[in-house]
C-alpha cells in the first residue's frame, strides 16, 4: 500500500490510518468464541454460557483491545511502509467521515532526528592525569588506622583536644524552647572528625570532664534541619568523660590485621597503592569521558524528539519519588513534581545518547565481547574472590547491558579524543579525589 507521511512541525509527523470494520468484528467475535470456552457465570456450567450473554457481558470491553490491536498494527505496518524511525509512542484519534465499512485514524508521532555531526579536529579536550604520591599513601593509612584506633578515659583534669572521644549531654533552646533532636543524654562524638558543627566542636575543645558550659551557635542557613536553620539556639553541654585515642602502629601486625598477603610494611603499601591507583584509573576515565562527551555534544546539531524527552522526564521524576519514599516522606509516590525541574536534565540525557548512538553506528564502536570480559574482569579484580564477581555480572542480562553501555562510552570517547586537539593537565590525587568523578 501506499502511505502518505505528511510533516507537520520539525521531527513531528502525521499517517491516515484505515482500519476495515469487518476486519475488527471478525477478531471479536473470535475472541468472545474463543472466550465462552472457559467463562464462569452464575447459573451456567463453565463452556455453556450462550454466547449473546457473553457479547452482552464482554463485549465492549473486547472490542475496546480488538480496535486498540488492530490500529496499532496498522500504525506498525504504515510506519515499516514509509520506512520512518518512529521516537515514541504516537497520539493516533479517530477521523470522522470515513467511508461505510471502515475507520479513519490520524497518528501523529515523531522521529528520529538527522544527527550532524561537526568536525573534531578542531576542538580542544583538556585530558586530566594524576598520580598515587607517597603522601596520598601516608593519609590513607592515617585513615585505615583511625579505624581501628581504641580509646583510653583521660584523667579529670584533662583538656578536651581534637581525636578525643567526647561523652556529653546537651540541651539547645530557640527563643527559650527545646526543639526536636536539640538534646541527648551520653552522646558521644570524635573531635575535630567534623561530626559536629564547628562552632559546637569549638565550644567542647578544651573542656575539663565535669564542666559545663552555655554558648550561642548559630545554624547555617542551608542547614539539613529546616526547623532550626538559620537560627540561633542557646545550648548547654555538661562533659561527662573524655577519651584520648590510641591508633596502632604501621607495622606487620597492621598488615595482618587488614589481611593483606605479604603481611609487611612495604607489602601494605604496595597493596594501598594498588588500590588507589584503580580508584585513579576509574576517576580519570569518568572526568576525561565527561570532557569528551561535552565536546562531542558541542559540535552537534539536532532536533530533540519531544515524547523521548518526555519519557525521561517521567523517569527522573519517579526515580526523585523512589528517593523521597526511601527518606520516609509520606505519600512520596504522589508528590507532585512539575516537568521544569528535570527539563533541562533530561534534554541533555536524550541529546547525548542520540549522538553517542550516531557515533556509534557511524563509526562501528559497539561494545565487543572480549571488551565487556576485560571491563568485567577489572571490576571484579578489586574483589575477594573476584571469580564469583565474574559470574555474577555473566549471569544477569541487565547487568552485562549496564557493562556494555560503559564499554561503548569509552569507546566513544576515545574515539573523540583521537579525532580532537588534546591537551593534557596534571593534577594532584587530592585533588582528584575531593571532586566527584
Amino acid at each position: 500500500m501506499t502511505v502518505t507521511v505528511e510533516t507537520l512541525e520539525k521531527l513531528e509527523r502525521k499517517i491516515t490510518l484505515t482500519v476495515p470494520v469487518t476486519a475488527i468484528q471478525s477478531e471479536v467475535d473470535a475472541r468472545l468464541k474463543k472466550m465462552a470456552r472457559t467463562v464462569k457465570m452464575d447459573g451456567f456450567r463453565p463452556g455453556k454460557v450462550p454466547m449473546n450473554v457473553v457479547a452482552q457481558r464482554y463485549g465492549y470491553s473486547v472490542q475496546y483491545e480488538v480496535l486498540n490491536d488492530k490500529v496499532g498494527e496498522a500504525f506498525a505496518v504504515a510506519a515499516n511502509e514509509a520506512q520512518v524511525r518512529v521516537a515514541g509512542q504516537p497520539r493516533i484519534s479517530e477521523k470522522e467521515g470515513a467511508p461505510e465499512g471502515e475507520l479513519n485514524f490520524e497518528a501523529i508521532f515523531e522521529v528520529y532526528p538527522e544527527v550532524k555531526l561537526g568536525n573534531l579536529a578542531d576542538t580542544e579536550v583538556e585530558k586530566l592525569t594524576a598520580e598515587v604520591s607517597d603522601a596520598a599513601i601516608d593519609k590513607t593509612l592515617d585513615i585505615l588506622r583511625k579505624q581501628r584506633r581504641t580509646f583510653a578515659q583521660r584523667a579529670q583534669d584533662a583538656a578536651a583536644q581534637d581525636g578525643d572521644r567526647a561523652t556529653i549531654d546537651f540541651e539547645g533552646k530557640i527563643d527559650g524552647e527545646v526543639f526536636a533532636g536539640g538534646k541527648a543524654e551520653d552522646f558521644q562524638f570524635i573531635l575535630g572528625d567534623g561530626q559536629m558543627l564547628k562552632e559546637f566542636e569549638d565550644a567542647v575543645r578544651g573542656m575539663k570532664t565535669g564542666e559545663s558550659k552555655t554558648f550561642p551557635l548559630a545554624f547555617p542557613a542551608d542547614y539539613h534541619g529546616q526547623d532550626v536553620a538559620g537560627k540561633t539556639a542557646d545550648f548547654l553541654v555538661t562533659v561527662k568523660k573524655l577519651e584520648a585515642a590510641n591508633l596502632p602502629e604501621v607495622n606487620e601486625a597492621l598488615a595482618k590485621s587488614l589481611g593483606i598477603a605479604d603481611a609487611t610494611v612495604e607489602g601494605l603499601r604496595a597493596d594501598i597503592r594498588k588500590n588507589l591507583e584503580r580508584e585513579v584509573k576509574f576517576r580519570l576515565l569518568a572526568r576525561n569521558k565527561q570532557a569528551a562527551m561535552d565536546a562531542l555534544v558541542a559540535k552537534a546539531e539536532l532536533d530533540l524528539p519531544q515524547a523521548i524527552v518526555q519519557n525521561e522526564i517521567e523517569r527522573l521524576k519517579e526515580g526523585a519519588r523512589a528517593d523521597l519514599k526511601q527518606r520516609g516522606i509520606k505519600d512520596a509516590d504522589k508528590a507532585p513534581i512539575p516537568d521544569d525541574i528535570f527539563r533541562p536534565q533530561a534534554e541533555q540525557r536524550v541529546r547525548l545518547g542520540l549522538v553517542v548512538a550516531e557515533v556509534v553506528r557511524g563509526n562501528t564502536l559497539h561494545a565487543k565481547a572480549e571488551q565487556i570480559q576485560a571491563h568485567i574482569q577489572e571490576l571484579a579484580s578489586s574483589y575477594e574472590h573476584p571469580d564469583d564477581v565474574v559470574r555474577w555480572y555473566n549471569s544477569d542480562n541487565q547487568r552485562m547491558a549496564e557493562v556494555e553501555a560503559v564499554v561503548i562510552e569509552s569507546n566513544v570517547s576515545d574515539f573523540v579524543l583521537g579525532q580532537a586537539k588534546v591537551t593534557e593537565k596534571a593534577i594532584t590525587f587530592e585533588e582528584l579525589m575531593g571532586q566527584q568523578a
